[in-house]
């Protein structure tokens, strides 16, 4: 599984860190540590700190906060996730159809009014 940020993808300026190049294996593993480390022990998540995640030009730490604000960054190479429990269950549920067969399909991990986005897909696209 790679990480990696894509600047200014369209006309608005948006952009997105992007979880890509997975198998429903590594899918799996992705749910399972949002779920332990975050739901139920209520840590942060450093994604570059899994053996299966490889960061390519950027690192995201997943934070539990009380208001859903989505992806951060203050210079494009550190980012943060801030969501709420019922932010980080939603993208479970999203990433779920990845960890039950393989996919080349694609989906946004929340639907937040934030210039960053955040992609899970397999094969990359969207």
């Amino acid at each position: 599984m790679k990480l990696d940020y894509l600047d200014n993808i369209n006309e608005y300026g948006e952009s997105i860190v992007r979880l890509s190049d997975f198998d429903k294996l590594q899918a799996g593993k992705f749910r399972d540590i949002i779920q332990r480390i975050i739901l139920e022990d209520k840590n942060q998540l450093d994604l570059g700190k899994f053996d299966f995640i490889k960061p390519v030009n950027c690192s995201l730490i997943l934070r539990l906060t009380d208001e859903d604000i989505g992806i951060t960054t203050s210079d494009k190479k550190y980012f943060f996730c801030d969501l709420t429990i019922s932010g980080y269950k939603n993208m479970i549920d999203l990433i779920e159809p990845f960890c039950n067969k393989e996919s080349h399909g694609y989906q946004w991990l929340y639907e937040i009014d934030n210039p960053i986005d955040l992609l899970f897909s397999a094969g990359g696209s969207w």
